[in-house]
């Protein structure tokens, strides 16, 4: 929460950030390479987190940041080059071969971290943020077409190069099998019983305390809404993820009130972060998709994830501000030829808002 304040006294207003854009796709290299260093730290086989002395940090939650800093930057500066119209694919409109190179850029960060960190989450995470703003700024579901078939040829390359990936997704096709749920490491385990523990709470839930969140293993990171939801029932987790959505609409309706388009893709990449992390652990603890290792936003076990996050609000509250700020309206100024007075035309007679 102080990381929050200092961010809104540093930051007067969102657009400052605009400037950054090219020095935040170099932090976000950094951030990313970090754990790839000798200061990089390997835990339960993801190696995404660094060594900071007093403890552990994940670069990768601040990168995310970061990373929407860049796209909204280069989306908003280059979006009429990439609207250029390409080739015509029945109803759909493809872009050019050259304006894809973004595209291939965050694709490839994103299979690099599968690869290279063994983390599946953050891969999913940042590619779709980019997919989500690039489909913001361009309005053409030919982008998300082509993003969802790079997803797919990246996820079945690596499920057939990197064992760890193989063996994620069959303890999520497979769950129930009993040599699956037994297997160490990469078994169902965690999963079927946080499944359990979901089918114990039923409706209304154990109560608080009463419920067995040791049963599963990192019920307070991995799987808390699994444990939520045993000891608060069905109701209760419903709640949970209406408080979720109510934060993420509140952010895009930040984006459609503000006036710059900078501003607009910024509130729409970070809302969507929140979002999709919400979708990536409830739909993994579920079982609606395989398990990853993202957290759930303000909830689970995790100082990176919240420190960051907090940010992300912020940010999400300087956009709504500047999008709520009355508009200052004025004189126009006109200049006359040199020799000439100029003058002020009156309010009561032209007036121009102009953007605070």
């Amino acid at each position: 929460m102080a990381v929050a304040i200092a961010t809104l006294l540093i930051f007067k207003d969102h657009r400052i950030l605009r400037r950054f854009t090219y020095i935040s796709l170099i932090v976000s290299a950094v951030l990313l390479l970090l754990p790839l260093t000798p200061l990089g730290v390997e835990i339960n086989g993801a190696r995404i987190w660094i060594n900071v002395g007093v403890g552990t940090f994940q670069p990768g939650e601040v990168a995310k940041i970061t990373l929407a800093i860049f796209f909204a930057g280069y989306l908003s500066t280059n979006r009429d080059l990439i609207l250029l119209a390409g080739k015509k694919l029945g109803p759909l409109q493809l872009p050019r071969f050259k304006d894809l190179a973004p595209m291939v850029a965050a694709w490839l960060v994103s299979i690099g971290v599968l690869i290279f960190q063994r983390d599946l989450g953050s891969s999913i995470l940042f590619f779709g943020l980019f997919m989500a703003m690039i489909y913001v700024a361009t309005s053409r579901f030919s982008w998300v077409l082509i993003g969802l078939a790079m997803i797919g040829v990246g996820g079945f390359v690596a499920m057939q190069l990197f064992s760890h990936v193989a063996l994620r997704i069959d303890s999520w096709i497979n769950a129930f099998d009993p040599e699956v749920f037994n297997r160490n490491p990469g078994g169902s385990g965690q999963v079927v019983q946080g499944l359990f523990g979901l089918a114990s709470g039923g409706l209304v839930g154990t109560g608080f305390g009463e419920g067995r969140p040791d049963l599963v293993t990192y019920a307070n990171s991995d799987m808390i809404i699994a444990a939520l939801g045993e000891e608060l029932g069905l109701i209760g987790l419903f709640g949970i993820i209406l408080l979720y959505v109510l934060l993420v609409s509140r952010g895009f309706r930040a984006a459609l009130g503000t006036r710059d388009g900078f501003g607009k893709l910024l509130a729409c990449g970070l809302s969507f972060t929140i979002a999709l992390q919400c979708f990536v652990v409830i739909g993994g603890v579920t079982r609606l998709i395989p398990l990853t290792g993202l957290t759930t936003p303000f909830m689970s076990a995790g100082g990176s994830s919240l420190l960051a996050n907090w940010i992300i609000v912020a940010l999400l509250l300087l956009i709504s501000e500047t999008a709520r700020r009355p508009a200052v309206k004025g004189p126009v100024k006109e200049t006359f030829p040199e020799g000439k007075e100029s003058r002020n035309t009156p309010a009561t007679d032209t007036t121009r808002e102009v953007s605070a």
